[in-house]
């Protein structure tokens, strides 16, 4: 009987706090439709999840700012349980540095400046019970002006490769505050992470790996490690050929021309052709000339190599011989590359220039 009572009295308080949150009573027991609406929204930077749970009150006429939101006191920023923000990797907040996980999201407004609190406890209702020994962090924004949000709403905007700026929107105010994740560093880790997995026993994971540090030029001595690897799993063109760039990233000349020749010697015709004219693209002209006559010279029966050779004699002006062997390409093509060739034949014919 004692705890029968004790249960009503506390779920008393609770329905005593719907109220006065919400305008109306909500719920405890049930499932069932809340006035404030539950929402979520996630941001990924890099490989970082970030997570906003929250529920959405509605303006309803009503004066918000200094109003059913006081100035100076804490804020649960939402309504209903607490507003979390969750963080798969460590961030900076503001500059300042907050470990992965999942806080409780409150906020303190005032007119010129808002205290954004993330709070260790993140499972309570609204901030009733809030504590300030539970902060992990504290911030200061300044709030903005804003178009009219009828619902409270959170957004990320001006997102970059490293970075995203989350917004509260309610009434006419808006609050942002800038999120940063140390990308490489979280992607290094991650990936010698996962290489420790099965991705370890696969050509392509390394290559991958050492891809990725390649392209963002950083660590490279481990991108060439992570190339060695691939190359240990299964020797192809595609991580011979990443060795030699990221050899050639390491000024290594020597070196990277040789795993470039070893890369050629194990590449199929296609492969060489690509590669070709990926160093076109690089105005790297006289290397893949060479490439383009030794690949036809070696498989003259293959329709691509007359394109490569039509490109050649086309960038020295020889349009009676490009033209020439694009016809040969064209006899050859497959039905789903016919009219792409063609209209090289035309433009070729027409004395145009087809490595534009």
């Amino acid at each position: 009987m004692i705890l029968s009572r004790v249960f009503r009295g506390a779920l008393f308080c609770l329905l005593v706090a719907a109220w006065s949150g919400v305008g109306a009573a909500q719920s405890v027991i049930l499932d069932l439709p809340r006035q404030s609406q539950r929402a979520q929204v996630t941001q990924r930077i890099g490989i970082t999840d970030i997570t906003i749970n929250y529920h959405r009150p509605l303006v309803n006429n009503r004066k918000v700012w200094d109003g059913l939101v006081p100035y100076g006191q804490v804020w649960r920023a939402g309504a209903n349980e607490n507003t979390t923000i969750s963080f798969s990797d460590p961030v900076t907040i503001e500059g300042k540095a907050l470990d992965k996980g999942t806080y409780g999201l409150h906020m303190i407004p005032a007119a010129d400046q808002w205290t954004i609190i993330f709070s260790k406890n993140s499972t309570s209702w609204g901030s009733f019970t809030y504590k300030d020994a539970e902060d992990a962090l504290r911030v200061t924004v300044r709030p903005a002006a804003a178009e009219m949000h009828n619902a409270l709403t959170y957004d990320f905007d001006n997102v970059q490769p490293n970075s995203a700026v989350v917004t509260m929107a309610w009434e006419k105010v808006a609050v942002p505050f800038k999120v940063e994740v140390d990308v490489h560093e979280v992607v290094e880790a991650s990936m010698k992470k996962q290489l420790r997995g099965l991705g370890q026993y696969t050509w392509e994971g390394w290559d991958e790996g050492a891809n990725y540090l390649l392209g963002e030029k950083i660590a490279l001595e481990d991108g060439l490690t992570y190339a060695n690897k691939s190359i240990e799993n299964e020797d192809r063109f595609d991580n011979e050929m990443t060795k030699s760039k990221v050899l050639a990233a390491l000024n290594r000349k020597d070196e990277a021309a040789a795993a470039e020749k070893k890369a050629l010697d194990l590449a199929n015709p296609l492969q060489v052709h690509i590669y070709a004219r990926g160093l076109q693209g690089e105005k790297r002209n006289d290397e893949a000339f060479a490439i383009f006559r030794e690949n036809a010279k070696k498989h003259p029966d293959q329709w691509f190599v007359h394109s490569g050779l039509a490109r050649m004699y086309c960038s020295q002006g020889k349009f009676d011989d490009a033209a020439r062997e694009m016809k040969a390409a064209l006899a050859g093509a497959p039905e789903n590359q016919k009219t792409y060739v063609q209209g090289l034949v035309k433009k070729l014919e027409s004395k145009q220039d087809i490595n534009q």
